[in-house]
């Protein structure tokens, strides 16, 4: 993958802890105007390798907390503006940390085939306040972004670069809140990508759910979620994906998925390792369901590649194809 160094940085603000100030009732909020205090400190410090950087407020600044995959749709069709319609050659995203891992994994899947490295970061505390990680972490992405990134979504955060596809927020406090999870459970590279995945193309939204399954689990609450309206949904199951196979009624609730068209798909709950359903019989009576394998994929990679699945137009049968290959890293 090549990696030159950007001569252009997009910087796209979406809010989040960074550019906090207390408002009028002394709670932290977003807050505009980042665009000065950021060119503020960076002048203060001259030897600091950055490139040309521009500079987008997006609306409504938002705490991450609040994030939706109705924003998503702003920020993708953001990126491919100031790549394409505005000549920049790379991206520097600054967001909330509570979900900022759903966006980046998001837009790994939403961003596929991209000429240009989009990097996410942002802070564990406000721009500003004592021992803030916030300028560490903005200069050392854009000196990041100097030095030459390939095309693809990662995080930045205090000096390590973290692909998003197996990434997850480990922690409320201190400078590394996030870690790169060890995950596994068979890789299978897709074959054929549909045209629709283009970067370009237009994502509608979709409605995906999450469920994590627990002891004496009521598959009343699966088939509620079914019958909510869902298109896919994530199947939080324990191990290497096994749930209560001996439960008629689960097993019923999840053969009423298949025959509502919901693609549902088993990811683990633990932090490392992956799903392999057909491992135990706990699990094979999950496939024989309908259900899907999410491999060794994080929570936040299989919701942001679900809704990618979902929002282009693709066949049932090309979803459920898609879901169990590799796109972006998810899987290896």
């Amino acid at each position: 993958m090549t990696a030159t160094p950007a001569q252009h940085v997009r910087v796209l603000y979406t809010g989040g802890t960074i550019g906090m100030l207390q408002n009028a009732n002394g709670s932290l909020a977003p807050a505009s105007g980042f665009e000065a205090r950021m060119r503020e400190q960076l002048a203060s410090l001259p030897a600091q390798n950055v490139p040309h950087w521009s500079f987008r407020e997006m609306q409504p600044l938002i705490d991450s907390a609040n994030m939706t995959p109705a924003y998503w749709q702003q920020l993708r069709e953001a990126i491919v503006q100031a790549v394409d319609a505005d000549g920049c050659d790379a991206v520097l995203v600054l967001h909330g940390t509570d979900t900022l891992a759903y966006s980046a994994a998001a837009m790994s899947f939403q961003l596929l085939g991209l000429p240009a490295p989009v990097l996410f970061t942002g802070s564990m505390l406000p721009a500003g306040a004592r021992d803030s990680d916030a300028w560490e972490n903005v200069n050392g992405a854009l000196s990041a972004l100097a030095q030459g990134q390939p095309a693809g979504v990662r995080l930045y955060f205090h000096g390590e670069l973290i692909s998003p596809s197996r990434c997850a927020k480990i922690r409320s406090f201190g400078r590394r809140p996030f870690a790169a999870l060890q995950r596994n459970g068979g890789v299978k590279p897709a074959e054929h990508l549909p045209p629709q995945l283009t970067y370009r193309q237009q994502k509608a939204l979709a409605k995906v759910a999450t469920l994590p399954l627990t002891p004496g689990f009521d598959a009343q609450l699966l088939r509620a979620a079914v019958d909510s309206g869902i298109e896919g949904l994530l199947l939080e199951c324990y191990g290497s994906g096994t749930g209560p196979s001996d439960n008629p009624a689960f097993i019923e609730a999840l053969e009423h998925a298949r025959r509502h068209d919901v693609v549902v798909v088993a990811i683990t709950q633990c932090h490392e390792g992956g799903v392999e359903l057909d491992v135990y019989e706990a699990g094979s009576r999950l496939r024989e369901a309908g259900v899907l394998s999410g491999g060794g994929m994080t929570r936040e990679a299989a919701f942001g590649k679900l809704h990618g699945l979902l929002g282009i137009g693709l066949s049932q049968r090309e979803v459920r194809t898609l879901v169990e290959q590799d796109l972006c890293g998810e899987l290896r």
